[in-house]
């Protein structure tokens, strides 16, 4: 991959992110549907923090481009490698997996039908669809370092763990839970789904790496 092409594809992923970042903060002030409270805005959402994510990782690929990130003793392209590699990607892909899979049991436990009339439906796409190709084509056209698992995870768990306690000091502070699911467990049912949660996590970083790796094996070993 030339890195003109990479970074066209960078810098299209980044002004798409910005794009629907900016059309969701275009909504600030209106009156808000069912099933969406104000406290905490738009940061109490998972999928609102992860497109924050990805505008600011392909951004930051961007910039990296722009400055030879080829070279990959550059303090910017080890920032992207880590951020792609224990955020951007296994994050991205979580919130993918997780809201289609719950969305196909019951939509009201995690989008609400009156959230159609607020939000068009390529929003809805662009939140929890669009994600999935842009991180997958992101293995083709840049090879990423990745770490040492066990500091990845840990690095994850710390965040996991930061999220939840940010949703239920949301709900001890609102008396309402950020995702309507959240509301049908028991105190250890809502640690079980975590727990659950943060495996399936450590399931998709693993697979980033090995994609990583396959997809960039015979290249690698050429240099």
């Amino acid at each position: 991959m030339t890195s003109t092409l990479k970074g066209v594809y960078h810098i299209t992923a980044f002004s798409w992110f910005a794009f629907v970042v900016m059309t969701l903060a275009a909504k600030d002030g209106e009156e808000l549907p069912p099933g969406i409270f104000v406290y905490g805005g738009p940061w109490k959402y998972l999928t609102f923090l992860n497109l924050l994510l990805q505008m600011v990782f392909f951004g930051l690929a961007a910039v990296n481009d722009l400055q030879n990130g080829e070279n990959s003793g550059g303090a910017l392209n080890r920032c992207t490698d880590l951020m792609f590699s224990i955020f951007a990607f296994p994050v991205g892909m979580f919130v993918v997996v997780l809201f289609w899979t719950i969305f196909a049991y019951d939509r009201e436990l995690v989008y609400p039908a009156t959230i159609d009339a607020f939000l068009p439906p390529w929003i809805n796409h662009a939140m929890h669809t669009f994600v999935l190709p842009l991180l997958l084509g992101e293995f083709l056209v840049q090879h990423h370092a990745y770490p040492q698992t066990k500091n990845a995870l840990a690095t994850l768990g710390l965040m996991g763990l930061g999220y939840l306690f940010w949703i239920v000091w949301v709900y001890f502070s609102a008396g309402m839970w950020v995702y309507p699911l959240l509301g049908q467990f028991s105190a250890v049912g809502l640690v079980v789904f975590f727990c659950f949660n943060m495996s399936v996590v450590t399931l998709l970083y693993l697979l980033g790496d090995k994609l990583n790796t396959r997809v960039w094996k015979n290249t690698l070993n050429h240099h």
